[in-house]
């Protein structure tokens, strides 16, 4: 199968996937191995995911230079493998206290003589499949706490940007206690398909259209799943912001990774009394980005990372554009060096009617509508299909969270925006069609990985069948 580097357009790499026999195969060797890996304590499954992230650092050029091929962006892939050890050592730390506060002995029922226990009983195999926009991250953020919680873990990568995935198995190498509890295999969505019904458990991102395909076959298989879908996400600036600093932070977060993140603030309401400043300064600034082209170590934003993106990114301003909006810098999608490159877009005169405000877009594309009040601005926030996060800014604190606590959004970023990607302690959940499912923050990014069984312990005597007799007191 070929793979496109995004940079050229060019097929330079093929990956080799696994057919269904070869994955049934795969999964019944990866079962038997988590048997053995759930009786560890959890220290040592930390342990040993330290070690994992001591080999990751070691192979960080190889893992961070396949990321930089897979992408077309290099800043944000050297920040993607330089992330992963952190990411490790929090759960390292966190899981065992967590697993003992939830692992409840001698509790006292109403019941005098019976007390129970609880015990966590880790789902043998945990199926993740991940997208192309933050491959490694993606890829891991579900795996990780999969494997501190004592499962066995299997991923399976966009196709898109699979060439992580070699460098990182090398780095898996080097941790034996590893090798047979974690697995990534090289696949496309027919992968993906087969390996759902094999699994216990399916951690999914991506596309609200695939998402809905896994969770269908995961209802039918008749196992849970988690899935983190599109956005939508609203940015709403009071009149008590500064239309300076409020059009950088809407700027940053809006086309950070060329806009391709679920996270990324696609809608931008601003209050009437300070449209015009900031208006001012957003495109000021936005005309001041650069692409890293023809230098990968120089500008901003890189090309789009599937150039199928950048053909639906374009339809949407080619459909605003129709309908009466106004495109004051970006606007057409270029190629350069066989790469698919926009600049930052910003657009007014933006209507519901319009794809580029109705529809997700994944591209460095910013949409701004003006509002008379905070009433109509959560209104025209509130209205839409998606629930990920939002953003609000205002003078103060206060005023922002008078606000963002009435949007109806998992997370909310106050006087800042797209905070969800740089924190990770805070349950959130998914509105809308943006997924279902536990959430992967906060400590429920490792409690969803357990079943409960409840130990129940008579120390009197049972009831007998004459207790339940008709006509005996109760």
């Amino acid at each position: 199968m070929k793979v496109i580097n995004p940079r050229t357009g060019k097929a330079d790499y093929e990956i080799d996937p696994l057919d269904a026999d070869a994955l049934t195969k795969l999964t019944a060797r990866m079962r038997e191995a988590q048997k053995g890996w759930a009786a560890r304590p959890p220290e040592e499954r930390g342990a040993t995911l330290m070690k994992l992230g001591e080999a990751i650092g070691k192979h960080h050029a190889a893992i961070a230079d396949a990321l930089t091929n897979d992408t077309g962006r290099k800043a944000i892939s050297q920040m993607e493998t330089a992330g992963i050890p952190g990411s490790l050592a929090r759960w390292a730390k966190a899981a065992p206290e967590l697993i003992a506060r939830h692992s409840v002995t001698g509790y006292q029922t109403v019941h005098p003589t019976i007390t129970t226990n609880t015990r966590l009983m880790p789902y043998s195999l945990v199926g993740v499949i991940s997208p192309w926009n933050f491959p490694l991250t993606l890829a891991l953020i579900d795996a990780v706490p999969a494997l501190m919680a004592g499962c066995a873990a299997i991923i399976k990568p966009s196709e898109v940007t699979p060439r992580f995935i070699r460098p990182l198995m090398a780095a898996v190498a080097e941790v034996p206690e590893l090798t047979d509890v974690l697995s990534l295999v090289e696949g496309d969505g027919a992968t993906g398909a087969a390996l759902v019904p094999l699994m216990d458990y399916v951690a999914f991102t991506g596309s609200v259209a695939t998402g809905r395909k896994v969770g269908e076959a995961a209802a039918k298989a008749f196992i849970p799943v988690s899935l983190e879908l599109g956005g939508k996400d609203p940015m709403i600036i009071l009149a008590s912001a500064n239309p300076e600093k409020a059009a950088e932070t809407a700027l940053r977060a809006s086309i950070v990774n060329t806009g391709q993140a679920c996270q990324s603030i696609e809608r931008v309401f601003v209050a009437k009394e300070i449209i015009a400043p900031f208006m001012t300064a957003l495109v000021e600034k936005a005309e001041k980005v650069e692409l890293n082209y023809p230098d990968i170590n120089h500008g901003h934003i890189g090309p789009f990372i599937f150039a199928k993106q950048a053909a639906i990114v374009q339809a949407q301003i080619d459909d605003a554009i129709a309908k009466g909006a106004e495109v004051h810098c970006g606007g057409k999608v270029e190629n350069l060096g066989g790469g698919m490159y926009l600049r930052p877009t910003v657009i007014s005169n933006v209507t519901r009617q319009m794809s580029v405000i109705a529809e997700e877009t994944f591209g460095p594309v910013i949409p701004v509508r003006a509002f008379d009040s905070v009433e109509e601005a959560l209104m025209m926030a509130n209205d839409g299909i998606y629930g990920l996060s939002g953003a609000v800014i205002a003078g103060t604190l206060e005023e922002a969270e008078a606000v963002g606590i009435r949007l109806n959004v998992g997370g909310v970023s106050l006087n800042d925006g797209s905070l969800t990607s740089m924190v990770w302690e805070a349950e959130k959940s998914s509105f809308g069609l943006s997924g279902m499912g536990a959430s992967r923050m906060g400590d429920s990014g490792l409690m969803r990985f357990f079943r409960r069984q409840a130990i129940i312990k008579q120390a009197g005597a049972p009831a007998p069948i004459a207790a339940f007799a008709e006509g005996s007191k109760r």
